[in-house]
């Protein structure tokens, strides 16, 4: 069961930073001891004053602001709730299905600094995001399983072009959503923030691959697709004799333990979430970088988007930059903005397809505010980053 709503893990940081690059939280300087003394020393009564009177104008305005933004917010999921419920009904949806209004914005005044030392909050603790070196370390201790790696990072280019040209999906579908993930560079193990061009760079998520699996997306497509791996790797290995043979089935064997892992728990994306926190689930993700599942995992986390396209009566093939709205969105908020005729499209605000916070963090979608300006930078960027060496290659294997 796919996500429903826009998902900030991996795809959604690539558009609102085009070049990959890592969201970086500004640390605030600590001001020393003596410097917090002597602001405490200069906070004179009429500063303290002026300071709670500018405090209760802000109070005040953004409490109205909290209410106008609620309310619009509010809106947004009562009018997605409707369209959920015509398309049940197989009703057509029309432009007074969304909310056509863009959202507020607060401009009332900032909040004062307090002139008075306040008390210190303690850091907030960051949760750990594992990489590759993890996934590697448990996928060994709970599965026995070191994943095969390609010799080159073409091999896997070819070996990703194969099943997914044999499954269904375009050339311009995954070259493209590959420019547009990985910025046209990426290699099998790319994970979303980690450069090798940035020293010191920091992974922002679990996301890995040319396509940015999340372990979430790894999990669910094992739990969903799994009997389908399983299938095409026993067929391979019928084909193949002595050590091959032997290095095939045991990954078969290994792939069938984490197939059942999965199924564990009900298909639920919330449930599928809670295993992709676990060592074994971290395990799971380490397929991902394996040259006979990898590309398959790459292959079905597009492939399902198209095949629940299809479920909904979408016939018609789907544009790369449709399809990534599916595969970052979610297959039910994407198809919503994909079988939007074009007049629509140009009316209807991208803050339709979102929760508040996630809009709220989203540069891109704020800027490119409508269904057609966000698919039309999606394109741009496809464009732009499939002239880079990578996408060229990964065009050239298929």
């Amino acid at each position: 069961m796919r996500l429903p709503l826009i998902r900030m893990g991996s795809g959604f940081v690539t558009l609102a930073l085009f070049a990959g690059a890592p969201a970086m939280a500004v640390k605030a300087d600590v001001l020393p001891p003596s410097t917090t003394d002597a602001m405490a020393q200069a906070a004179s009564p009429q500063a303290i004053a002026e300071y709670r009177r500018r405090l209760k104008e802000y109070e005040e305005a953004r409490a109205a602001f909290e209410e106008q933004a609620g309310a619009y917010w509010s809106s947004i999921s009562e009018r997605r709730k409707g369209r959920n419920a015509k398309r049940r009904e197989r009703q057509s949806i029309a432009l007074d299905d969304y909310v056509l209004t863009q959202p507020p914005v607060y401009s009332g005044p900032k909040r004062p600094v307090n002139p008075e030392p306040e008390e210190e909050k303690p850091p907030r603790e960051r949760k750990p995001i594992p990489v590759v070196a993890d996934l590697l370390k448990v996928a060994a201790e709970n599965f026995q399983f070191v994943p095969q790696r390609p010799s080159s990072e073409v091999e896997f280019k070819r070996a990703y072009a194969r099943y997914a040209l044999a499954a269904g999906l375009t050339r311009e579908q995954a070259v493209r959503v590959y420019s547009f993930e990985t910025g046209g560079t990426g290699n099998h193990d790319m994970q979303s923030g980690l450069s090798a061009s940035r020293p010191g760079s920091r992974a922002i998520s679990t996301a890995i691959g040319y396509n940015q699996l999340l372990t979430t997306n790894s999990v669910e497509l094992l739990a969903e697709q799994g009997h389908e791996f399983i299938k095409e790797l026993t067929a391979r290995a019928a084909t193949l004799s002595g050590a091959p043979r032997k290095a095939m089935d045991q990954k078969l064997a290994v792939l069938k333990k984490m197939v059942a892992f999965t199924r564990t728990v009900p298909d639920t994306w919330s449930d599928h979430e809670k295993l992709a926190n676990t060592p074994q689930g971290w395990a799971v993700h380490a397929m991902v970088l394996d040259i006979d599942v990898g590309p398959m995992l790459q292959t079905h986390k597009l492939l399902t988007s198209v095949i629940f396209a299809r479920a909904k009566g979408y016939n018609r093939p789907l544009s790369a930059s449709e399809l990534e709205m599916m595969n970052l969105t979610g297959d039910g908020t994407g198809l919503d903005m994909v079988t939007m005729p074009q007049a629509m499209r140009e009316q209807v605000p991208t803050s339709n397809f979102f929760q508040r916070g996630g809009y709220e963090r989203n540069p891109v979608a704020i800027r490119h505010n409508t269904v057609a300006k966000l698919l039309a930078v999606t394109d741009e960027r496809m464009d732009f980053n499939s002239g880079k060496p990578g996408a060229k290659e990964l065009a050239a294997a298929f």
